[in-house]
């Protein structure tokens, strides 16, 4: 067996206030399984400004931050998916290209049960949109550098996926994920606004999981922050045949469920879409 947990937070510009709540948190666990924490995304700092969030910035495997997250995955035994944090930017800029130097990465770091950094996911899609909400206009680009990389690696919960907010809208790119394993398990941390998430978070979660026959931890931010955004919350895991095996609406706290493979073998073996998808060959 494997436990897949999903921690929702309400996370402040505080970068130690943040990170000692997940370590309150990760306390309540018992672990006597292989067991998958995923945190939201910006768990370390959210509601500051992008030049706030750029002092936080560290290079990659470098700096406080990740050196906690490392510690609290091998003290508490558990495979930590650090939602997103942001890593400076080593791509080297264009001719004439202005304000590289002021970006960072959104990366989700995997760190697993000896602390050791099993992978990273950069965040490919990012949020330059109109939302009728408090903060009203969102842009991303501006300080983050897009990922261009999928990430799939095999894991004690099966091919785990890594995916981060915004990429749950593009159905293509777990389409293409799927061209290099068989999702098993997919991992959403999320900062979803209130807006989105109540039109469409439950919709889009179930779908993603159904159509690639996983299970899907989101992991979301809540409430109204410093910045007075204001996020949906409602983590969710949900099963390979769409089922909401665990929520939380709007409190703050931990969520957890078991795999249970032979479930999902069944699953695919009753309905193999993976074998009928007529399309996979124009995938990447």
């Amino acid at each position: 067996m494997a436990k897949l947990i999903a921690l929702q937070m309400s996370s402040s510009p505080n970068v130690k206030a943040n990170l000692d709540f997940v370590e309150q948190q990760l306390k309540h666990l018992s672990v006597d399984e292989p067991s998958l924490v995923v945190l939201p995304e910006c768990f370390a700092c959210f509601g500051a400004s992008e030049q706030a969030i750029l002092q936080v910035a560290e290079k990659r495997g470098e700096g406080p931050v990740q050196q906690r997250l490392s510690e609290l995955a091998k003290r508490y035994k558990v495979w930590l998916a650090a939602g997103s944090f942001p890593l400076l930017s080593s791509r080297e800029p264009s001719n004439h290209e202005e304000g590289h130097e002021n970006k960072y990465t959104a990366s989700c770091l995997l760190f697993d049960e000896q602390g050791v950094l099993q992978a990273e996911y950069q965040k490919i899609h990012l949020f330059d949109v109109q939302v009728a909400d408090n903060t009203g206009s969102y842009k991303e680009s501006r300080s983050t550098e897009p990922g261009k990389q999928l990430v799939v690696i095999d894991s004690p919960f099966g091919k785990l996926g890594l995916a981060i907010c915004y990429d749950i809208r593009f159905a293509g790119m777990f389409q293409a994920m799927s061209q290099l394993a068989q999702l098993d398990v997919l991992i959403l941390p999320a900062a979803f606004t209130h807006l989105t998430g109540s039109a469409h978070w439950h919709a889009l979660l179930k779908a993603r999981a159904i159509e690639n026959q996983c299970y899907l931890v989101a992991a979301n931010q809540t409430g109204e922050h410093a910045n007075k955004r204001q996020t949906y919350g409602h983590s969710c895991i949900i099963s390979p045949w769409g089922e909401t095996l665990a929520e939380l609406p709007i409190d703050t706290g931990l969520i957890t469920a078991i795999i249970d493979f032979n479930a999902l073998s069944v699953i695919r073996t009753n309905m193999p879409v993976a074998q009928h998808n007529k399309f996979r060959s124009y995938l990447v």
